[in-house]
C-alpha cells in the first residue's frame, strides 16, 4: 500500500517540523538577544520545559520569531490534513465500514483547522478580552481535537491488529496506546490547574506550572507523530 508510506514520511516531518521550530526560537530569544528589535521580549536563561518559564506563545509571537513558526505550522496543518486523509483510506482498506472511520477523519482534520487558523492570528496583538479569548479558545480546540483524533485512530487500529501485522510493529501501537493515555490522564488532572483563576494558589506560582505543562504536553503530542514513523514498517 503506497498509503503507508506516505504516512511513514509525513509522520516525521509532522514531528520534526514543530519540534524544530518552537526550540529554534527558543534558541533565538534566550541566546541571541541582538536580532530582536523589542528588547522588553527576550528571555534570558530558562528551559520552560522543566521551569516553566515563559509559554510557547511568549516564545514564539514576537518578531522575528513569528516569521519562523507562522509558516512552520501552515506546513504542520498542511501535513496534517494529508495525513488523516491517508489513515481514513487505510482504514477503509482494512474495514470499509469502521464505526470510528468519521471520528478519525473529523477530530483529526479538525485539528489541522484549528491549528490554520491559530497560526492566521500569532503575533497579531489586540487589547481585547474577547479577543484574547478567542485566541485562547482555538488553541484548546486544537489540542482537544488532536487528541480524540489519535485516540479514535489507535482504538480503530487495536481492533483489527491482526490484520495489521505485516504492515505494522505492534511494539510501537502499544508504545502509542500508553502516551495517549497519559496524555487524556494529564489533560482530566490539569483542568484544575488551568481554571483557577490568578497565577497563586496555596503558595505555588501557577503560571510557570502552567507553562511546563503547555510545553511537555505539546512534546506529548507530537511525539504521537514520531511513533507513527517508527510503527509502519518499511516497503517491502
Amino acid at each position: 500500500m503506497d498509503k503507508i508510506q506516505k504516512i511513514k514520511s509525513i509522520s516525521i516531518w509532522i514531528f520534526l517540523v514543530p519540534f524544530l521550530s518552537v526550540n529554534i526560537c527558543l534558541l533565538l530569544i534566550t541566546q541571541f538577544h541582538s536580532i530582536f528589535p523589542d528588547q522588553e521580549h527576550i528571555l534570558w536563561n530558562t528551559f520552560p520545559y522543566i521551569d516553566g518559564g515563559a509559554s510557547i506563545s511568549r516564545v514564539t509571537r514576537n518578531y522575528p520569531n513569528w516569521l519562523i513558526f507562522k509558516p512552520a505550522m501552515f506546513l504542520t496543518s498542511f501535513l496534517l490534513i494529508k495525513y488523516w486523509i491517508y489513515n481514513r483510506e487505510i482504514i477503509q482498506f482494512f474495514n470499509k465500514d469502521h464505526k470510528y472511520i468519521k471520528k478519525v477523519f473529523f477530530f483529526g482534520i479538525s485539528s489541522a483547522v484549528a491549528l490554520t487558523i491559530h497560526s492566521i492570528f500569532l503575533g497579531i496583538k489586540f487589547d481585547n478580552d474577547l479577543y484574547k479569548l478567542f485566541r485562547r479558545v482555538i488553541m484548546l480546540s486544537f489540542i482537544i481535537f488532536e487528541l480524540v483524533a489519535q485516540v479514535y485512530l489507535v482504538a480503530t487500529f487495536y481492533s483489527f491488529k491482526n490484520k495489521l501485522n505485516k504492515y505494522i510493529n505492534q511494539k510501537y501501537l502499544k508504545i502509542k496506546l500508553l502516551l495517549v493515555s497519559v496524555l487524556i490522564l494529564v489533560a482530566v488532572f490539569s483542568i484544575p490547574i488551568i481554571s483557577l483563576p490568578g497565577d497563586n494558589f496555596l503558595g505555588f506560582n501557577l503560571k510557570f506550572i502552567k507553562h511546563s505543562l503547555e510545553w511537555d504536553y505539546f512534546l506529548g503530542i507530537i511525539i504521537f507523530y514520531l511513533l507513527s514513523f517508527k510503527m509502519w514498517k518499511k516497503k517491502n
